[in-house]
Formats: C-alpha cells, sequence, structure tokens
C-alpha cells in the first residue's frame, strides 16, 4: 500500500424528487489505498451503487470533496470528468452491457476508439487483454455465441483495456452460478494481486465479498468496516 487512491472527505448526496429532498449520504468520510480490493455491502437502497458512481466519475458529490491520488475529482466539468475517467477507471457490471451486434474484440476496442493509437495498437492491446482473460480464441464471436461468464470476461476484458488504477464492479457476478462466479472472481483477484489494479466491489453475495482484502458495510449512509484475514 503507498497511500490512499480514492478519500472522500464530509461528502453528503441528495436527490430531489418532487417537493422532497433524500439524502443517500450525510458527511460521508472514506478511504480506500491503492491496491486493496474491497468489498461493499449492505440492504438494498442503501447507496451502493450511487458510492460506486461517485468514485467513477459518473456522478458528483452534492457537498464534500473527493480526491483520486490526492488530486480532486468533485467540481470537474463533465468533459472533465469523461476524460478523467478514460484513463483512470474501468466499469465491470452485473449483465455486461456488451454491444450485441459487435464481436468480442469490437466490444473490447470500444474504450479505445477516442484515444490517439493507431488501429494496429488498438488491435494488439484487444488481443492482449481477451488472452488476459483467456478469450484469445474468442475474439470473433458475438454475445450471443458465448455463455453468460464469458460474457462477462469480455466485459473485463473491456474494463482494463486502458489500463486504469481503478476497477468499480456493480455486482459482477450477480447474474452467474457459483462456479462460474468464482471464475470470474478469481480472474478480479489476479488483477489485484498480481497487477496491482485497486477493485472496489458492490455484492449482495458474502461468499464473493471474501474474495476482498476488506468488506464495509453499508447502511443508513455509514460503514462498519471489516478487514479479512489474510
Amino acid at each position: 500500500m503507498v497511500g490512499p487512491i480514492i478519500q472522500f472527505s464530509n461528502v453528503s448526496k441528495r436527490f430531489v424528487k418532487g417537493k422532497e429532498t433524500i439524502t443517500i449520504f450525510d458527511h460521508l468520510d472514506l478511504s480506500i489505498q491503492a491496491g486493496d480490493f474491497v468489498a461493499i455491502m449492505g440492504p438494498s437502497g442503501s447507496g451502493k451503487t450511487t458510492l460506486l458512481n461517485l468514485m467513477g466519475g459518473l456522478d458528483q458529490a452534492t457537498e464534500g470533496q473527493i480526491t483520486f491520488n490526492g488530486a480532486a475529482i468533485s467540481g470537474l466539468s463533465e468533459g472533465q470528468l469523461a476524460a478523467w475517467r478514460a484513463v483512470n477507471v474501468g466499469f465491470i457490471f452485473q449483465f455486461y452491457n456488451l454491444m450485441p451486434m459487435l464481436t468480442a474484440e469490437r466490444n473490447v476496442e470500444l474504450p479505445l476508439l477516442l484515444t490517439k493509437l493507431s488501429g494496429a495498437e488498438r488491435r494488439q492491446r484487444v488481443q492482449a487483454a481477451l488472452a488476459l482473460v483467456g478469450l484469445r480464441e474468442r475474439t470473433g464471436h458475438y454475445p450471443r455465441e458465448m455463455s453468460g461468464g464469458q460474457q462477462q470476461r469480455v466485459a473485463i476484458a473491456r474494463g482494463i483495456i486502458s489500463d486504469p488504477k481503478l476497477l468499480v464492479c456493480d455486482e459482477p457476478t450477480g447474474d452467474l452460478d457459483r462456479a462460474t462466479a468464482d471464475e470470474v472472481l478469481l480472474m478480479l483477484q489476479t488483477l489485484n494481486q498480481e497487477m496491482g489494479k485497486t477493485i472496489v466491489m458492490v455484492t449482495h453475495d458474502p461468499a464473493a465479498a471474501k474474495y476482498a482484502h476488506r468488506i464495509l458495510h453499508l447502511d443508513k449512509g455509514a460503514f462498519t468496516d471489516r478487514e479479512l484475514a489474510a
């Protein structure tokens, strides 16, 4: 560990719905170290996905400051946040979010299309990412031609294609059977341990959470922190 990669300082998040103001967090503090693997659990509606969206720059805090490697991301414009996300954050979701009309190769390539990389450089990176997740032979297959576990591997390859420092995962195994879920979780664990990726994963599954270094329980806008035995 070399210091916090994500720091929430006095962060509040509120939504206005009609005449009602709904508070998700109120003066929340959180620190996640570089290279950590954190699982976030909690009841439905406790704000887990909102927390990930704030970390990944998909949403902004109502109050307080969020920093990434010591630099504030709260207050950035939408364009600045988009540029920041493209370099620093990979996203992995429960339902894969693959484009059905694109092959595995093209789905993984999508985040690179806005970069200055040449076509040859993009293909080289895509092939390396698909090989890393064990899908070298599936580059030309469409999502409908792959199992759920294979589709999630494609999604992981897409999430790491730009070599982000942070992976945010929202129920990444929620649509998978136990054996396939364990394969995906082992892959995330390898990315954490061997490639140094910081991973923050929302999950409702205690078996999935055990793959993490830490479990944070979120309820009523506050955390309890459990360190897992090595």
